[in-house]
């Protein structure tokens, strides 16, 4: 077994095009670093339906321009064998390590296999790569990013020609090819060949983020802005002053893109600690709201004053009132949201007499929806410019959210106080997350399975009214590993993580409100019921 590996490894060494992961590796062969080998070459980084992500470092198990190199050859396999043989591949990326190196090897595989290839000019938000796709009539696009991820990691994800990620058959089709590639050497890789594009796509993105808001809107709602060291903040500004909204105010401390992430444990602007250098600059200046974009600039994070204090609001309260604000606009089209996202859009959109559906979690579905007009998911991503970009966007988001607080503020008004309308209106629907992660992956597996083998008949208190295993599908859904418990007046999912290793479960409870005097009792009830509801689910899962 040892000398098995050993011969592995030295095998995946000769093939390395990268100093800095040959030298990584050659290090590790020579101390006989057996753990550490072992845990790079148990088997290969899979590639699915957010493509790859993972650790840098040299092996099959980590992030690398081996593996990268295989990725795109097998990308270039399924494009060929489908009929796009000549067609244009765009090429994303964002400021991690390694993320320039990854897309300069996937523009040489493309071009190698016969395929166009453009890069973007420099690192730039994902939403930009998606909306390049449409613009230049590709056939695919590929962005290399971690999004939220720790520094270490990094990843590649994948888009077809409609400009939404890949779903299932596509990512096994693509698994396979790359499953196909026997050596790297039998992989062309020319010097050059491809084009980088100029400025005049993100000239044309920007243009594009003007029709987001109404021509006659009031623009004067003052923000912080953070960029969590990711790419966001030159493309945030520019659409900012396009649109005519005071200059947003830099957390310095985050405004430069940094792959180490330093003042960050996560660079997610929902993880703990994350926005505190946010509401720091906010305390100093006063502003009408905090916006924070993750690393890659699709999600967008919005912090109000609420008492004396910031709070960030959850991506639940963004997704209704960025929903209620497209409604009251005159907005047409389908509304539609991921499962584990709060049940208030469907009522918004039900009242307003639009269509609504649901999806399983990821944008990679929402985008998909027939005559989609608007989309999110509780994680912070919003779609409000289908036609434009079909998939999540922090930097149109933040403008929407920032043309919302702007009407408000000129009827003396905020964002809270459209969600206390919305809540005496539609009843108070209060969201929670149980999220446990784990070093080792069994725990994941053991706990789905215990709910599977024992399902709770109660959750504070409430009665389990319908106890669904989505690995079966439903009518609407396909097969997906998640359970789905529905109380009177909650509702509860658990589901893996798809990027990362964590067990997650969507909590909502739904408390009805005669009137604004009740909203006080009902938060603690909603609050009450929440904390009872995570105890006794952690206690049935084992957690």
């Amino acid at each position: 077994m040892h000398d098995d590996l050993i011969a592995r490894a030295k095998a995946w060494l000769a093939e390395d095009p990268d100093q800095e992961t040959r030298d990584e590796l050659a290090e590790l062969i020579d101390a006989g670093a057996v753990k550490e080998l072992s845990a790079r070459f148990s088997g290969t980084l899979q590639f699915g339906t957010a493509g790859l992500r993972g650790e840098l470092g040299a092996g099959p198990m980590r992030m690398n321009r081996s593996v990268v190199i295989r990725a795109a050859a097998g990308l270039a396999a399924y494009l060929k064998k489908n009929g796009h043989g000549g067609g244009l591949v765009v090429i994303g990326y964002d400021a991690r390590h390694k993320s320039a190196d990854f897309a300069r090897d996937t523009a040489a595989v493309m071009t190698g296999a016969g395929l166009r290839a453009a890069v973007l000019p420099r690192p730039l938000p994902t939403p930009v790569l998606a909306f390049a796709i449409r613009h230049l009539g590709a056939v695919a696009g590929v962005e290399v990013t971690a999004s939220h991820n720790p520094p270490r990691d990094n990843g590649y994800k994948v888009y077809l020609g409609d400009g939404s990620q890949i779903v299932p058959p596509t990512d096994a089709e693509i698994a396979a090819e790359i499953d196909a590639i026997a050596s790297l050497h039998d992989v062309p890789r020319p010097e050059s060949g491809w084009e980088t594009l100029d400025e005049s796509v993100l000239d044309a993105y920007l243009a594009r983020t003007d029709a987001v808001l109404d021509p006659g809107s009031p623009r004067t709602a003052r923000t912080v802005y953070t960029a969590m060291h990711g790419v966001g903040r030159d493309v945030l500004l520019a659409a900012f002053a396009r649109a005519g909204f005071p200059e947003p105010v830099l957390v310095a401390e985050q405004a430069d893109p940094d792959p180490d992430f330093p003042t960050v444990a996560f660079p997610n602007p929902e993880e703990p600690g994350a926005m505190d250098l946010a509401f720091a600059r906010a305390r100093a200046t006063d502003p009408d709201l905090v916006i924070a974009n993750d690393p890659d600039a699709d999600r967008c994070a919005v912090a109000v004053k609420d008492g004396g204090d910031w709070r960030m609001l959850r991506g639940d309260e963004v997704g209704a009132l960025l929903a209620a604000h497209l409604v009251r606009r005159g907005a047409q089209g389908t509304f539609a949201e991921s499962i584990v996202s709060s049940s208030l859009l469907g009522r918004i959109a039900g009242k307003a007499g639009l269509p609504y559906e649901e999806t399983l979690t990821g944008f990679k579905w929402i985008a998909r929806v027939d005559g989609l007009r608007y989309g999110y998911e509780e994680a912070l991503g919003y779609c409000v410019d289908p036609e434009g970009v079909r998939d999540k966007d922090g930097i149109t988001a933040a403008l929407l959210i920032t043309e919302l607080a702007s009407v408000l503020k000129e009827e003396g008004r905020t964002l809270l106080d459209l969600l206390d309308d919305l809540a005496v209106e539609h009843g108070l629907h209060a969201t929670d997350q149980l999220s446990v992660r784990v070093q080792d992956l069994s725990l994941i597996a053991d706990a789905m399975r215990r709910l599977r083998e024992q399902p709770p008949t109660e959750l504070a208190g409430l009665p389990v009214t319908r106890a669904e295993d989505l690995t079966r599908g439903t009518e609407k859904l396909p097969p997906t590993d998640g359970l789905r418990y529905t109380l009177g007046g909650a509702r509860v999912i658990v589901r893996p993580s798809g990027t990362e290793p964590k067990l997650k479960c969507y909590l909502e409870v739904v408390v009805p409100v005669a009137a604004h005097a009740d909203l006080p009792g009902a938060r603690a009830r909603a609050t009450e019921l929440l904390t009872a509801v995570k105890r006794d689910l952690s206690a049935a899962a084992g957690i």
